[in-house]
């Protein structure tokens, strides 16, 4: 974020900082063998205030604007463990943002409350195994019957799998409909009929991914976030912030690595002097945080768009595409400037170079991107 921040800024960067030092960084590698974040800190991060930043004082959030979340994800990026991060985001930004925006006060008393309290845990269940940036190829199906929803289908790539008490599912409720066929549902995670098995990933090992599967399970229709047939156009509207969280969290987190790098340059001797006077590394270093510091400037604008209330897809579009190919760049020169170290799993560059590599692919992958930046161009 820029530097002319209120002091009211500061002193919540203070407060996640101090969190994030004490609570998260001296744990991450503990995080990265249990293959999840403890859940037992969401209730810390809930009495800091940390889990409804922009949402209604009413249901327990903070009511700020969207640079308090920059600032957030700005400091708990640069807690060395790419997965904890992704578990938090998507918790606050991701399973939430419906839910608060346009799901009935018996909702949001109910799910709401105790997830910005930090008492319950969400997740966004969207992905399927033949529908990924293509969310209008979903085929899990919730058929209406009485007062409940019957719901069938699995969704897959589902962080927080293992330890969400809720999701925020995507399902079609009128295959007939097109866009307007598509509901979202607050699914509890022990309704009978739901079962996850959990997925091994090469990255990103502080949070729990499965594939989740729905057999026969009912939920009432009153758990329908908004209308019925209108969770497409919802969930488009989440899928903003998402992108601008990974942005903002991405970058914050390649530039400390980038700071590791240019330290353990400095200290490491090579041929009798340190690496950081060789010409290569001093190019490298220089070109890669010229490359940052643009990421992070195209970032900022779309988040002082969004602290305005305008409309920033465009730019967020183009963010996420430019940032996951700089940071993707960062990670792989800073792993080169490491060596062999580079290549441990103990290396905060080697963890990146597989860590980076899913801002590309998640949200939207790059390709996606690129066909919907085109046509929002007219070209």
């Amino acid at each position: 974020m820029a530097n002319d921040l209120s002091p009211e800024h500061e002193i919540f960067r203070n407060t996640v900082r101090k969190f994030v030092e004490t609570e998260i960084a001296p744990r991450a590698r503990e995080f990265d063998k249990m293959g999840r974040f403890d859940k037992s800190l969401y209730r810390k991060m809930g009495e800091l205030g940390m889990l409804g930043l922009r949402y209604d004082p009413k249901w327990g959030g903070s009511g700020l604007d969207w640079s308090f979340t920059a600032v957030m994800f700005e400091e708990v990026a640069r807690c060395d463990n790419a997965g904890v991060t992704m578990g938090i985001s998507v918790h606050t930004d991701m399973a939430t943002p419906s839910l608060h925006e346009f799901g009935s006060d018996e909702l949001r008393q109910k799910y709401l409350v105790p997830s910005i309290a930090g008492e319950m845990l969400g997740a966004i269940a969207v992905t399927e195994p033949d529908a990924g940036s293509d969310v209008a190829g979903i085929k899990t199906r919730a058929v209406r019957d009485g007062d409940d929803w019957v719901i069938n289908g699995s969704k897959i790539y589902i962080t927080n799998a293992a330890t969400a008490d809720w999701l925020c599912l995507l399902a079609v409720t009128d295959p007939e409909a097109g866009y307007g066929g598509f509901s979202q549902i607050i699914v509890p995670t022990n309704t009978p009929g739901f079962t996850y098995q959990l997925l091994d990933k090469i990255g990103n090992w502080g949070s729990d991914t499965g594939q989740l599967f729905f057999e026969d399970m009912r939920v009432p229709i009153s758990n329908t976030i908004g209308e019925v047939g209108r969770g497409f156009q919802q969930q488009m509207m989440q899928f903003q912030d998402e992108r601008l969280i990974g942005c903002v969290s991405s970058v914050a987190g390649s530039t400390a690595l980038w700071e590791k790098t240019k330290q353990y340059c400095q200290e490491r001797v090579l041929f009798g002097k340190p690496l950081s006077k060789m010409q290569v590394t001093q190019f490298k270093l220089a070109e890669l945080l010229t490359e940052l510091t643009a990421a992070r400037a195209l970032t900022n604008l779309c988040v002082t768009k969004r602290v305005a209330g305008l409309d920033a897809t465009l730019e967020i579009t183009m963010a996420k595409i430019f940032v996951g190919r700089v940071v993707r760049k960062v990670a792989d020169e800073c792993i080169q400037l490491h060596g062999g170290f580079g290549y441990m799993k103990e290396s905060a560059a080697g963890r990146a170079y597989v860590d980076t590599r899913l801002i590309s692919i998640g949200g939207g992958s790059d390709e996606t991107m690129i066909h919907y930046l085109a046509k929002m161009l007219g070209i």
